[in-house]
């Protein structure tokens, strides 16, 4: 019987694990921090609740109400939400832990360990073996342990260790700081079911700030790229500013920071090791999206994985699990190429941001937005409409002078 090893249980690792696990294949997952709480904005698209069968009681808001706020501070509702629809807003440790915890109950052998080592087998028959320290309640080291099997699948996020041991190539990455601010009552009814972003220079060069409401408070973060690391808390500073009244009275509860990458790594199959994930470099460009598109290129993977061997019954190759990257591709590629156009277009100057935030009040423009993030299907608008938005784009950029550089 096929043995996987899964690096990392959070939506990407616990993804792949439970759709191993429910063929039948002898799977491994590792996770070194069982209450791990990711920084993150913690939104997810209501595509993702019913297809991942995501219970009600994981998510802590249900944002039906968004806000895009201007450089210069005019707001612009988005709001062509219908009644049946929202936006998911999670805590990570809620969403990872319901996942994992699944994972294990069809099968997943759960391993509470730090892997420090990958060793990488000298022909195609031999295993990987994975050098571990699990965790022993009450020890102040781990158990120095060992496991061997056919094929790794590396979901341990932006510095994947996995990663390394594969030479998968480095990433550019960005840094996302948030602070999670319990507010007042009435300060918090105001985020009942509004998710706010902000763009600027003053809170992010690269992309935006964000304003989520989670259960009992709301996650305040913004991000920037690596060579501004530098300037994360100034900006954090600016969000806070752009919001005060909004935050008055509140009280920071955890300030949390994480590496996000910018683009997939080089290589993200190698052998019989494959990367999903943060660890592959999933995570959207304008959006910064990474909660969904971890999970389901986990989940595609593993599909892969269970295809190519025959429910386990024998070893893929590095051909078989590059299956999985091919069809990754032809389903979204498009999607990270605009995604990727539009953050070089409308985060270039404050210029273009105003440019941005006015287009953002078009409602054919708005519902060509929601369509596409909750439900990840874009559907072509007609010819005069696609016209329409073009135009407004370039107007839009011509009267706020953004298209001169």
């Amino acid at each position: 019987m096929l043995r996987v090893a899964v690096v990392g249980s959070g939506p990407a690792g616990s993804s792949a694990a439970e759709t191993l696990a429910k063929a039948g294949i002898d799977t491994y997952l590792f996770e070194r921090k069982l209450d791990n709480a990711k920084p993150c904005g913690g939104a997810i698209p209501l595509c993702m609740v019913s297809e991942f069968e995501l219970p009600p009681e994981i998510i802590d808001r249900k944002v039906r109400k968004m806000k895009m706020i201007s450089p210069s501070n005019i707001e612009v509702d988005l709001g062509l939400i219908k009644p049946d629809e929202y936006i998911g807003m999670c805590r990570r440790e809620i969403l990872d832990g319901f996942m994992r915890d699944r994972a294990a109950k069809l099968g997943a052998k759960l391993i509470n360990g730090i892997v420090y080592e990958l060793e990488i087998p000298k022909n195609d028959r031999d295993p990987y073996v994975l050098h571990y320290a699990e965790h022993v309640e009450g020890a102040a080291q781990g158990e120095m342990k060992t496991l061997s099997v056919d094929l790794v699948i590396g979901a341990d996020g932006a510095n994947s260790r996995i990663a390394k041991a594969i030479d998968a190539g480095d990433y550019n990455y960005a840094i996302a700081f948030q602070e999670r601010i319990r507010l007042p009552e009435d300060k918090m009814a105001f985020y009942e079911d509004l998710a706010e972003m902000y763009v600027g220079k003053d809170v992010s060069p690269d992309f935006y700030a964000w304003i989520f409401p989670k259960y009992d408070h709301v996650a305040v973060g913004t991000g920037t790229m690596k060579v501004n690391k530098s300037m994360i808390k100034d900006l954090q500073a600016g969000i806070r500013q752009r919001a005060a009244h909004k935050l008055e009275g509140g009280q920071i509860i955890k300030v949390e920071a994480h590496p996000i990458p910018e683009h997939p790594r080089p290589r993200r199959v190698v052998g019989r090791v494959a990367l999903v994930g943060d660890a592959a470099g999933t995570v959207t460009k304008s959006s910064g999206e990474g909660i969904y598109f971890a999970a389901k290129s986990a989940r595609m993977c593993a599909e892969t994985i269970v295809e190519t061997s025959n429910n386990g019954q024998k070893v893929p190759t590095e051909a078989d699990l590059k299956l999985y990257l091919q069809r990754w591709d032809k389903r979204y590629g498009m999607t990270y190429l605009v995604l990727d156009l539009l953050q070089r277009v409308f985060y270039r100057s404050d210029a273009s941001r105003e440019a941005f935030v006015e287009m953002c009040a078009d409602k054919d423009v708005q519902k060509l937005t929601f369509d596409s993030y909750l439900y990840k299907t874009v559907v072509p608008a007609n010819p005069l409409i696609q016209m329409k938005i073009t135009a407004k784009t370039i107007g839009s950029l011509i009267r706020g002078n953004a298209l001169a550089p």
